[in-house]
């Protein structure tokens, strides 16, 4: 209870100190700002992303975000022959890229987390996942035999560092995937 009267007084005291018509003295008013860049190290930049890769499709798009964000790039395709029939009750099943009746497509899912130092240079964190049917396979489920796409699977996780000044840099994953990223303020 004391505690709360003196927490009162306190905030009615500033109150009185602060009313309207009372000046501030000058000396503890606010230096002016000084612009020292047109491109802030946390403002917009646009990176490009784009996957080159024999298994999982290519695929390429242009994002703007800031330093320190983190963006989530997803790319569904058909492969080739096209998609591949599944059931609810094929292993994985919740896991599959599916199209809308059901069928298992190609899907690359890239997460893009760059903070952007004061020289300029980008520290990058990629993460590169991605699944495709290859052709099917037969599994026993509770007794049935049924058939389920072969499915193919990769991850992996990148860190790199890059210029934001339109460059381009390509990494090659382990699978043979390449992916060319460029950066412009």
């Amino acid at each position: 209870m004391s505690f709360r009267l003196s927490a009162v007084s306190v905030v009615a005291s500033l109150a009185c100190a602060l009313a309207p018509g009372m000046l501030v003295p000058a000396a503890h008013a606010a230096t002016p700002i000084t612009v020292t860049s047109q491109a802030a190290l946390d403002g917009p930049i646009r990176y490009t992303v784009r996957v080159t890769s024999k298994q999982f499709g290519n695929s390429q798009e242009t994002r703007t975000i800031r330093s320190g964000e983190s963006d989530d790039f997803t790319w569904k395709t058909v492969p080739p022959g096209g998609a591949v029939p599944a059931t609810d009750a094929c292993p994985n099943y919740a896991s599959l890229p599916l199209d809308t009746n059901g069928a298992m497509i190609r899907q690359t899912q890239i997460r893009f987390a760059p903070v952007v130092a004061a020289d300029g240079t980008a520290t990058v964190q990629l993460s590169f996942q991605a699944q495709t049917p290859h052709g099917v396979k037969t599994v026993t489920v509770g007794g049935k035999t049924i058939k389920c796409p072969n499915d193919v699977a990769v991850s992996q996780i990148l860190r790199f560092t890059m210029p934001v000044n339109g460059s381009t840099k390509t990494l090659t994953l382990n699978d043979g995937t390449e992916v060319a990223v460029s950066a412009k303020r």
